[in-house]
């Protein structure tokens, strides 16, 4: 089967899970199913399709990551930090510590620097497994916040060590000092290259903009390439691309709070990015799916070379893999908790103790998706020497047994867990957004008012301008959305329509310069302000339409 009938068969499995998962009777989690139609095509044609560990890296990650960075909200980030950071950073040492040690004891034929990679792979979780599995029962907003924050670093975190771990199996030696200050190179230099190729790319398409005017799409197809660019080139000067993909991200974020995009573009870009983010992580898990059956009969024939006879064995590794990772999650996030606790009270801050459920909802989410297997399939093929690289197979059987697994638990457990659980009131947001409809609505009447005073002063149809500038006030000032359009005089009505649509697009285009400014100064959150924006967009590209 040719690689391009391999490829169209993945994207039909991913297009289809999108149906399958709101037809079956029972809810299942979006990647299993895919997981499912993955081993139906490896089944169907009876062959798998391996990529290029490389180009496998190099095709998913920088997108994933950098839509992560973009979206992730900013405010909640900063204002978590510290348990994000404790999450994101800490359980991963404390991970590829206790995991690693506990992967090479268990089994002796993989080499400690194998274990150690296969630890740090694992460590990293992936929110969109998560949301699939939690879509029908509420996550405490706050929770989720912190969960994906985790995800974004702890990707990361977890990649760069991983990188570590396969360098040591490579050359077969480790510098505790040399890998501090590479770690150093890598982290910094990748995340300025990153910061730098988005302004570096958003400053060069603003002068175009300016001199040339704006293509929609030229502009959107530039903004999918920059994740890549920012990994090329980071990749380039001997640092992370990863931590480039990332920082990019999180920059293009701050960018877009500058408001020069056009709603519409904006409007089309979201849509692109979606596709983008459902297509890729999707033809993941098919992929996994898809190479099941390679990836059990590989573990099979290194558990042979490991001793063992009976392939029974697979099941207590994987078994032992998958409880060491939720113990060693659950006691950091116990452990995590109670300093925070103690810290809080030692500030003379009142702490209280959240629900137990909570404590294991937030262990149990440590669901893997996407980026363990994107990165578990980066494995070299051999050494240096030319030898077969020790134990692949059976890393990466049991890098998707791991997914497999808490994927399964998590959607068995966490709804039944969460459901009925008295969610905490959050004043806060509903405080936010009171403010921004307020200021926002504030901005787009004074708006309105200065642009009628400038057509007025010009003596031009005077009543016609008054007329359509009182109508869109009272629009705002009542929240509705809902125009006389009847006249007797069509001309006048073609006129009043121009005017109306004049006065509108003043008041959207306040709206959100106000929203922006709102989140360049902190006082609502960029998740908000996106979010407030899209509506606006919507509103104008709608208008336009008709």
């Amino acid at each position: 089967m040719h690689s391009i009938d391999v490829v169209l068969a993945m994207l039909l499995a991913v297009a289809v899970s999108g149906y399958l998962v709101r037809i079956v009777p029972f809810s299942l989690p979006l990647p299993l199913v895919q997981i499912a139609l993955g081993a139906v095509i490896a089944g169907v044609f009876n062959k798998g399709y391996t990529l290029d560990p490389e180009l496998f890296f190099l095709l998913f990650l920088p997108p994933l990551l950098f839509l992560d960075g973009w979206r992730i909200p900013k405010q909640g980030l900063f204002r978590d930090k510290g348990a994000i950071l404790e999450l994101a950073l800490g359980l991963v040492v404390f991970t590829v510590i206790g995991a690693g040690f506990l992967i090479h004891w268990m089994i002796p034929v993989m080499p400690l620097a194998v274990a150690f990679a296969l630890a740090a792979i694992v460590s990293p979780t992936d929110p969109v497994a998560v949301s699939a599995i939690a879509s029908k029962v509420p996550i405490p907003k706050r929770l989720m916040h912190i969960l994906e924050g985790e995800s974004l670093l702890n990707d990361a975190s977890g990649l760069v060590c991983f990188q570590f771990a396969v360098a040591a199996a490579l050359t077969g030696a480790f510098s505790l000092a040399s890998a501090s200050l590479t770690f150093l190179w890598v982290a910094l230099v990748g995340l300025a290259l990153g910061v730098g190729t988005t302004l570096a790319v958003s400053l060069v398409q603003r002068t175009i903009w300016r001199r040339f005017g704006e293509e929609p799409g030229a502009a959107i197809l530039v903004n999918l390439l920059t994740p890549f660019a920012a990994y090329l080139l980071a990749e380039a000067f001997n640092a992370s691309g990863i931590l480039a993909a990332v920082a990019a991200g999180i920059t293009m974020s701050y960018v877009e709070l500058s408001g020069r995009a056009p709603g519409s573009m904006r409007v089309q870009r979201s849509a692109v990015w979606d596709t983008v983010q459902f297509t890729f992580n999707g033809i993941i898990f098919v992929l996994l799916g898809e190479q099941l059956p390679g990836i059990v009969q590989g573990a099979i024939h290194n558990v042979d070379q490991a001793g063992h006879l009976s392939p029974w064995w697979l099941l207590v590794y994987v078994l032992a893999l998958n409880l060491a990772l939720a113990a060693l999650r659950f006691v950091w996030v116990w452990l995590s908790l109670r300093w925070n606790l103690l810290k809080a009270r030692y500030r003379g801050e009142q702490a209280v103790s959240p629900s137990w459920r909570i404590v294991v909802a937030t262990s149990l989410a440590g669901v893997r998706g996407a980026i363990t297997l994107a990165g578990v399939m980066t494995l070299p093929l051999a050494l240096p020497s030319g030898d077969a690289f020790p134990a692949r197979e059976l890393a990466i059987f049991l890098a998707s047994s791991v997914i497999l697994v808490s994927l399964l638990v998590a959607s068995l457990v966490l709804p039944r867990l969460l459901r009925n659980l008295e969610m905490p009131a959050e004043p806060e947001h509903r405080k936010e957004e009171d403010l921004a409809e307020r200021a926002a609505s504030k901005a787009a009447l004074a708006a309105v008012e200065k642009l009628r005073q400038q057509l007025v002063e010009r003596g031009v149809q005077v009543d016609i301008y008054n007329e359509a500038a009182s109508r869109v006030s009272q629009l705002y000032q009542r929240h509705l959305d809902r125009i006389d359009k009847t006249e007797t005089d069509p001309a006048q009505a073609r006129l009043l329509e121009d005017a109306l649509l004049q006065f509108r697009r003043a008041g959207l285009q306040a709206e959100r310069d106000e929203l922006f400014r709102l989140a360049r100064h902190r006082q609502i959150s960029d998740e908000l302000s996106r979010r407030l924006v899209r509506n606006l967009d919507l509103i104008e590209a709608r208008r336009k339409e008709s």
